[in-house]
């Protein structure tokens, strides 16, 4: 196991479409071992399967290509390792066009990939399931890719690999691989592995490590913050951090607002290992500097996550603008004539769904303050039956309606809409390779030792605050949040900023008042973790977001500004707190 001087790791992307130039500066803009790129979200598979539709060749990100036009060059000069999951559904593709882009521009690297994620490629029994899922249900299973591990990409990089390319692994495995690789670690090493993969799901979203959809944006300069790097150690405590003079901020409550993004309870598991987040300890360790240790693994579950995708209809939305008084009977009006048009088409979608967002006030100076937004989404399995039949009754309401009619967009035809499912899968059935740059293929044996993630019992809560005077204000003041998507499901992570609004907090916020604050999660299963070490609660709620981002079936499809609503939300709260 390496010793010394801690493993400095970067990451320049956290979905494809982040910032382009994050690449060229982080490779510029301070010393760095590896550099990772995030390419690949639930959304983003839908994507590249529909591209590969098109085109067999395709299915990768291609920005990372363009990126490297001038980027192969600088990490060749500074030595800085690439390892990216912009392969997608064709990782061998992206590795060969890796290789033709290094030769073209005269850099000599070694190019290696991972494979064995991509389900229907080898014949898995998920073939079978996309047959059922495609009776009646669009086009069936897309895509079906197995979340693999870290395993893969640490094999690649002790054979010498410059550039490692995966598809689908976790977005903490592209860290927690090189870490592997660097240290030494093996398979039983759960706590260090379990550290990295911290270090990892901190950096893995980018920009939010450092100020990005913070809460508290207000108390740094985040017009353009900087991207993230952990400094990884051998026992796997790190340090988040980023390069000198950019933007943003590293500070505990950045850190803590990303350890929540998209996770549920203390135990997060991963192929690798199942990080213990209630263990983990923040602590600021000088300006843009947060220490994370004390991070305890566990063997990791028995069974491995993948994700499958599938077109599952064809959807269609106009959104009709109501202005001045009587609203309520405008969108009533509207609803009742575009019911009459289906009933006289014969062709009313399988599902009608109307959404009255009264953004209205009264006597407003600006017009659209006075404007209230009627939102209609319609699905079906036949695009017929959500588009002439539906854009056509709306735009010949245009003179025939409640006074003031126009809508935000021309109505239009029927566009495909995807779905998301997340199914368990044995390591075992799951080609997990690493093809060297030699060319050669290693397997990677699935974990030996495993363990269900049992959720654990609640921790004990802190001392109550003592009683006193209380104040009707946002929850906001007190505490931050962020929020996020995991296929239909939604997580709110809050936390508090004082260790006695965290003592208030953690007695307060319980599932009912969190049902009463945001009434869309009312009749929805909502789970509560807490996590006393982060001053915060996490919760789970099931359905909100129906099957998935790609289905659109809210108008907030991740549940991005879920948190945000809450914290708007206004409560009593102790005015020593305020």
């Amino acid at each position: 196991m390496s010793g010394g001087e801690p493993l400095r790791i970067g990451n320049a992307s956290g979905f494809y479409g982040d910032r382009f130039d994050a690449l060229r500066e982080m490779l510029t803009g301070g010393p760095l071992d590896v550099l990772t790129g995030d390419y690949l979200a639930e959304l983003t598979m839908l994507i590249l399967g529909r591209d590969r539709l098109k085109d067999p060749a395709r299915g990768y990100a291609t920005t990372f290509l363009r990126q490297l036009e001038e980027g192969l060059g600088l990490a060749a000069e500074r030595g800085v390792r690439l390892v990216t999951n912009a392969g997608g559904l064709n990782p061998a593709g992206l590795a060969d066009a890796v290789r033709e882009l290094a030769d073209r521009v005269g850099v000599p690297v070694r190019v290696a990939h991972v494979e064995g994620d991509d389900l229907l490629a080898w014949g898995s029994p998920l073939l079978e399931r996309s047959r059922e899922l495609g009776g009646g249900r669009g086009e069936g299973v897309l895509t079906a890719n197995a979340y693999l591990g870290g395993g893969g990409i640490a094999a690649c990089l002790r054979a010498g690999a410059d550039v490692v390319v995966t598809g689908r692994v976790t977005d903490a495995a592209l860290v927690s691989g090189a870490a592997q690789a660097h240290f030494g670690w093996r398979p039983e090493d759960f706590d260090p592995l379990a550290g990295a993969v911290v270090a990892g799901h901190v950096l893995e979203c980018g920009a939010q490590a450092t100020g990005g959809n913070y809460s508290f944006f207000g108390a740094h300069d985040v017009r353009r913050p900087g991207f993230p790097l952990a400094e990884i150690s051998a026992d796997g405590s790190c340090v988040i951090t980023k390069h000198p003079g950019t933007g943003g901020a590293v500070t505990t409550g950045t850190v803590t607002a990303q350890l929540l993004y998209e996770t549920s309870g203390a135990r997060y598991a991963g192929p690798d290992v199942t990080a213990r987040l209630d263990t983990a300890r923040l602590t600021q360790d000088g300006p843009d500097r947060v220490r994370i240790d004390g991070v305890r693994g566990e063997a990791p579950p028995p069974t491995l996550k993948a994700g499958l995708t599938r077109l599952g209809g064809w959807r269609n939305e106009v959104t009709f603008v109501l202005t001045g008084l009587d609203v309520e009977a405008k969108a009533e009006l509207v609803r009742a004539q575009m019911d009459a048009a289906f009933d006289a088409a014969g062709r009313r979608p399988a599902e009608v769904r109307w959404t009255l967002a009264r953004t209205d006030r009264a006597d407003a100076d600006v017009q659209e303050e006075a404007s209230a937004l009627l939102r209609l989404v319609v699905r079906d399995a036949d695009p017929d039956a959500v588009g002439r039949v539906v854009s056509g009754a709306a735009v010949e309401l245009a003179l025939a309606s409640y006074p003031g009619f126009h809508v935000t967009a021309p109505p239009a035809k029927g566009a495909p809409y995807g779905v998301f499912e997340a199914v368990a899968v044995d390591p075992a059935q799951v080609a997990h390779r690493a093809v060297l740059p030699d060319g050669s293929r290693v397997a990677v044996a699935p974990p030996r030792t495993t363990r269900e993630p049992a959720r654990l019992p609640d921790p004990p809560l802190p001392a109550p605050l003592p009683d006193g005077p209380t104040r009707r204000a946002p929850l906001g003041r007190v505490a931050g949040a962020r929020s996020g998507d995991k296929g239909g499901d939604a997580n709110i992570g809050v936390w508090a900023v004082s260790d006695d609004a965290w003592r208030w907090l953690a007695h307060t916020l319980t599932v009912d008042l969190l049902r009463h604050l945001l009434p869309e999660t009312a009749d929805l299963a909502v789970t509560r973790h807490v996590l006393p070490n982060l001053r915060a609660l996490n919760f789970t709620v099931e359905g909100l977001l129906g099957e998935g981002v790609a289905a659109q079936v809210r108008f907030d499809p991740q549940a991005k500004g879920l948190g945000e609503w809450l914290r708007s939300r206004h409560l009593d709260i102790p005015e020593a707190l305020l």
